[in-house]
């Protein structure tokens, strides 16, 4: 159950990150990077000392890898 609420999770939180970077990775290109961008969010968070709280606070720190991952990808130029 919990790897279920992860994925959701990590699905908005990729819609999010590509309304915020104004992203033209298209839906699907989103939703995977807010998935790989939900562990990011998840280690940066370990790394400064966070921890996300509740479904709320999980997805504020999966966006929040989930924009770190796409600001990485542009600088990149993929």
């Amino acid at each position: 159950m919990k790897l279920i609420l992860f994925l959701l999770i990590g699905l908005a939180a990729g819609w999010l990150a590509g309304e915020v970077m104004n992203s033209k990775r298209g839906l699907l290109g989103n939703l995977v990077i807010g998935v790989v961008g939900a562990f990011i969010g998840g280690f940066l968070g370990n790394v400064v000392g966070l921890a996300a709280t509740g479904l709320i606070g999980a997805l504020i720190l999966a966006t929040l890898g989930a924009i770190v991952l796409l600001w990485v990808l542009n600088r990149m130029g993929s």
